[in-house]
């Protein structure tokens, strides 16, 4: 199965897979439509799910079981200013939603990355890590050790606003079981929306916006550093996932 968020109207759309045949096999309304749901990401038991409301600063809670999606509305999780992105660690223990603030835009003021502990009963937010300006992206590294936010930190604004940076950045987030520690930061393009992780954990392919490019970034445990190569593309991207990890 997949799930798809339906940012227009409030819903997900539940995909049922079949070998190549992909059929709707259902919706499932989780807010309404000015709600914005904008992301969501399946546990890897395959029996929950999380999906961020950004315009009412909620994440929802699914439950899966046999194919069927269920919602309900008491469930629904805090998040900090506008979430826009959800991840889970691959070993289930944790999920990181990324918060944008300012309606999903920059405005030079530091945002956070919320983190919710996916084994407690119920589902609870444990923790709030401070990451740079407007987290847009966010991915987990295939061992669970280290998360990464995309951050725009004003690159796409004009060099006279006050909070312009000519690139946005990495924040580099290590994590330790259930405990998320910020750890550093990577400069990269303008206006970064995206990123994923190499199947070994050991480079970071990240999406510049306003370059039409890749940088191109090497991580070892939690250290990442710039590779220096950047690669042109025919346009610009706005968004990145990886094959299996």
């Amino acid at each position: 199965m997949a799930l798809v968020t339906n940012r227009g109207d409030g819903t997900i759309s539940v995909l049922s897979i079949d070998g190549k045949e992909v059929k709707v096999a259902d919706t499932v309304t989780i807010g309404a439509a000015a709600d914005l749901v904008s992301a969501v990401a399946i546990a890897p038991d395959g029996k929950r799910a999380l999906a961020v409301k950004s315009a009412s600063n909620k994440v929802a809670v699914l439950t899966i079981d046999n194919g069927k999606v269920s919602y309900n509305k008491d469930g629904d999780l805090p998040a900090n200013n506008y979430p826009y992105n959800v991840a889970i660690t691959p070993n289930g223990q944790i999920a990181l939603v990324a918060n944008t603030g300012n309606n999903g835009s920059s405005d030079g003021n530091a945002d956070t990355v919320t983190v919710i502990d996916m084994t407690a009963k119920p589902i609870r937010v444990i923790d709030h890590i401070t990451v740079g300006d407007s987290p847009e992206g966010l991915a987990i590294s295939p061992k669970g050790n280290l998360a990464i936010t995309v951050e725009a930190r004003g690159s796409n604004r004009s060099k006279d606003t006050w909070y312009y940076h000519p690139g946005g950045a990495l924040s580099l987030l290590r994590i330790d079981g259930k405990k998320v520690m910020r750890v550093g930061e990577v400069t990269v393009g303008a206006l970064p929306e995206g990123a994923v992780f190499s199947a070994d954990g050991s480079h970071i392919y990240v999406g510049n916006f306003m370059d039409s490019d890749l940088s191109v970034l090497r991580a070892v445990g939690s250290e990442v550093t710039d590779t220096g190569q950047r690669f042109k593309l025919p346009g610009q991207p706005a968004s990145m996932r990886a094959g299996p990890q």
